[in-house]
């Protein structure tokens, strides 16, 4: 009976017994007010995807189909994408479970960190044959081989294996950073390191990154356990509740063999505004790095069933346009436009992420005398902007986002690094000037 990870070794083929958790996140202050009602790794990205299909995606396209996913906060939205996107047949043995954060009677405590949610929900795998734990995060964009890492992780030795990534000087004080010795064996590990002792945490990297300034390998948050050693580390320190701050580091100190898994791929944390925005632009380039075209990697996420988009003159240059969208705009520039999308006519979208809707509204509700319909009115102009789901823009609006605006919260909009954010189910009325004039 096949439950796990599965690998060719030489002439045999070998089963490599895993488990998969996925962390759900905790507020998500620096993606507000995306995640304002819902949860980091339910918020939609590339038109159609919710950032939880990309590590979902990443582990069945590995052959890891027993997977938890840990939710606490704002987590309504995402149990309900989850339950409805991922099912599998009764010969699969396969799963994608929700595993909420419980008061019980040995704690009454919430999650309080990354590995404090591991170590709470442990005792929901005691049922399950398994050998190795693989860790995600909900909200990074990337498409990875856990097989592979998994066959590192063993041909190693190891107790523990990292993902790691080469980043430059910037970057590096926002990550966990390491050094690694000739048999890529980690022997120092320092969490978000100030700038000032930067020069000492520099990493032999292939020469690509190292032209690039990206000398310093960090922590991609991606994490493979012998399942012994997360149990005896959490026994030996019940109070440690980070990966990155406490087990890591402890892991290190007590001569446990920890290794770097080197991935050279793009991989971006969704960290915030700025980056969600890049993230999901850089999808429209002719050739992406993440690649959402490649058939062996498919993306996967809940079937709609919605028909095909309908177009009526509209120019469209280097853009995305998901499914079931009817839209008379005069021009669409560099954007992402999402599910079920309704743009009026003479509308410009430029360098902007249109969400879409979650629902089609009917042609008596569109033309109710002084409503305004959900989606985009005709003769408005969006540039730099990210309208978020059920969102009501009127006639003739002007919303532009610009490098330089001051940071500023509204009802109805919030305005973060120079991008324009349209609320959920906000409504703007016709005439509404936003941003730069």
């Amino acid at each position: 009976m096949r439950h796990g990870l599965y690998v060719n070794a030489g002439t045999q083929d070998r089963k490599i017994k895993m488990l998969s958790l996925i962390l759900g996140g905790g507020v998500g202050s620096r993606l507000y007010p995306l995640t304002k009602d819902r949860s980091k790794p339910a918020v939609p990205i590339g038109g159609k995807f919710r950032l939880i299909d990309i590590p979902i995606s990443n582990c069945l396209n590995s052959g890891v189909r027993r997977i938890f996913v840990l939710t606490q906060f704002n987590s309504a939205s995402l149990n309900q994408h989850i339950k409805n996107a991922y099912h599998f047949d009764s010969f699969t043995h396969g799963f994608v479970d929700i595993l909420a954060a419980e008061q019980t009677y040995k704690s009454d405590q919430w999650f309080q960190g990354t590995a404090d949610a591991v170590r709470q929900s442990m005792h929901h795998l005691e049922n399950h044959d398994y050998d190795y734990i693989l860790i995600l995060s909900g909200d990074q964009l990337y498409q990875m081989s856990f097989e592979d890492m998994a066959e590192a992780h063993i041909a190693s030795g190891a107790d523990l294996t990292i993902a790691t990534i080469p980043v430059n000087a910037k970057d590096a004080t926002s990550f966990g950073i390491m050094k690694v010795d000739d048999m890529q064996s980690i022997n120092r590990f320092i969490e978000k390191p100030k700038s000032d002792v930067l020069a000492d945490w520099a990493s032999e990297v292939p020469e690509k990154q190292r032209s690039e300034g990206k000398v310093y390998l960090a922590s991609m948050g991606i994490y493979i356990f012998n399942r012994n050693t997360l149990k005896d580390l959490f026994k030996k320190y019940p109070e440690a509740t980070d990966f990155g701050k406490n087990i890591i580091p402890t892991a290190i100190e007590n001569g446990l063999k920890v290794s770097s898994y080197l991935y050279d791929g793009y991989w971006t944390d969704i960290g915030n505004i700025q980056s969600f925005y890049e993230a999901n632009l850089e999808m429209t380039n002719p050739i992406s790095q993440f690649d959402l075209y490649d058939k062996e990697n498919p993306v996967y996420t809940r079937r709609r069933n919605l028909p095909t988009s309908k177009l009526m003159g509209t120019q469209i240059w280097q853009s995305i346009l998901a499914e079931g969208t009817i839209i008379d705009a005069k021009e669409i520039v560099h954007s992402v436009v999402g599910v079920r999308s309704r743009i009026g006519k003479d509308t410009v979208i430029k360098d902007s992420i249109i969400m879409g809707h979650d629902y089609y509204e009917t042609l008596d509700q569109i033309n109710q005398p002084g409503s305004i319909p959900m989606g985009i009115g005709h003769s408005c102009y969006i540039e730099r902007a990210i309208v978020d789901k059920n969102a009501r823009i009127g006639n003739t609006v002007i919303i532009r986002g610009a490098p330089g605006l001051p940071n500023k919260e509204e009802d109805g909009y919030s305005i973060v690094d120079g991008i324009v954010i349209i609320k959920k189910k906000a409504i703007i009325p016709s005439g509404t000037v936003i941003g730069a004039v």
